[in-house]
């Protein structure tokens, strides 16, 4: 794939110019899917997280003109306790994605992307291949049959929008013992922002127990494998449009009463302003919103955390809540295990330890849990197939309108009906 520059002009937007770019050309992705819209990040290997993303910024054919989403994006822990309580696992702190286990791209591991080269996080100064960059088509990104008026005809005329979307994907590979990790982030071409971790690899042969906790493979019903879990955080800091600051806001909605024909539903927002601790529940959700930059409605630009499935470990405190918003501290490293990096004092161990102070949140960081239960199966072996686990980042008002509009939908923004009714 070969970075462009966008050269389209189209109304824009009040936006930040992006600011001088903090790393050289071999550290720098710079890519323009199909529909228009171009990514540019830096990325880096950390020994410990492996792939980092930094100063991610966007543009679309609509709005050229970069605007920033992200400081920086990484996993900051992943731990793996077993069933039976016997063995257990904190893989990045303990081993880490990024130098002992970073493996070379080769095969099939970046079909129809290019590669990227560079060192692992340890120390380690030979330079080999050890990132993917790809374009991928994502599916459908919209579909809207309209009946439209033509005034030259004075008659209806059917028009179908249908467009593909495509993400740029950007993904490294690790081997720790048994299991292959994927580090993905998908960065789809409406500004939405996937942050995956794929696993893959082999069961550990070593890892088998009784019908209580573990899965019958292999003849008959006699060697069970142990049933685990694979509990990942991310540390996640925004910088909307490079002004930082932003407020942590909560979304809830809970039935009123009733309306003439169904449940009445009231939503409810509240801003988070110190440290904590939060899980999901019923019609909740939350969003990183900037208090300075606005869309061209004057809305304020925010990014909505949209959860998906995700097993809660009951076995730690650390990985009972699921997402953990704190006042940004360069000591606060990884989600468990802080503890183990000589830098930060020994007091700060886990995310729950990080807000129990409850600072004032004057500048965000987000860690995300995202937990998975692996009961294992026959299907497992071998090579096991990938299983996934993430979550998505979604713009809310980043853009007064989606970036994809086509040519015939500008003028849909707001009420447009005549009579002022809504579908």
């Amino acid at each position: 794939m070969t970075a462009a520059t966008l050269s389209v002009t189209a109304p824009v937007a009040a936006q930040a110019a992006p600011a001088a770019t903090p790393c050289g050309a071999s550290a720098m992705v710079k890519e323009t899917l199909p529909n228009g819209t171009t990514w540019q990040l830096c990325w880096r290997i950390n020994d410990k997280a492996g792939l980092v993303l930094d100063h991610v910024f966007v543009a679309t054919k609509r709005y050229p003109e970069q605007v920033q989403v992200l400081d920086s994006i990484r996993l900051a822990q992943l731990n793996v306790p077993y069933d039976t309580g016997d063995t257990e696992y904190n893989d990045l702190t303990a081993i880490g994605l990024g130098s002992y286990g970073l493996e070379t791209i080769t095969g099939d591991d970046c079909k129809g992307g290019s590669v990227r080269q560079g060192s692992d996080g340890g120390g380690d100064p030979q330079v080999r291949d050890v990132l993917c960059v790809s374009a991928e088509p994502r599916g459908l990104a919209y579909r809207l049959h309209e009946y439209e008026w033509d005034d030259t005809t004075e008659e209806q005329t059917e028009k179908v929008y249908s467009q593909e979307g495509h993400d740029l994907v950007l993904r490294t590979i690790s081997k720790l013992g048994w299991y292959e990790y994927v580090t993905e982030y998908r960065l789809h071409d409406d500004g939405q922002i996937s942050a995956r971790l794929g696993a893959t690899g082999d069961l550990a042969p070593s890892e088998y127990s009784t019908a209580d906790n573990g899965w019958p493979l292999g003849k008959e019903a006699k060697d069970y494998s142990t049933m685990h879990y694979h509990n990942a955080f991310w540390r996640v800091d925004f910088n909307i449009a490079g002004k930082g600051g932003e407020k942590v806001e909560q979304f809830d909605t809970t039935t009123s009463g009733r309306g003439s024909m169904a449940a009445a539903l009231t939503t409810t927002h509240k801003t988070l302003g110190t440290e904590g601790t939060f899980t999901k529940a019923n019609q909740r959700f939350w969003r990183l919103v900037s208090p300075t930059s606005k869309n061209a409605d004057g809305h304020q630009r925010s990014y909505e955390l949209a959860l998906g499935a995700s097993d809660k470990y009951e076995g730690h405190p650390e990985t009972k809540p699921d997402v953990t918003f704190s006042q940004k501290n360069l000591c606060e490293k990884w989600a468990s295990d802080n503890a183990a990096d000589p830098e930060c004092p020994l007091d700060i161990k886990t995310v729950v330890d990080f807000v129990k102070d409850k600072e004032k949140l004057a500048d965000p960081v987000m860690w995300v849990r995202v937990g998975f239960h692996h009961v294992p199966r026959d299907e497992d072996q071998s090579p096991m197939p990938m299983h996934w686990q993430g979550f998505d980042l979604v713009p809310r008002d980043f853009t007064e309108m989606n970036p994809l509009t086509p040519a015939g939908r500008e003028g849909a923004n707001g009420n447009t009906s005549d009579d002022g009714s809504q579908g």
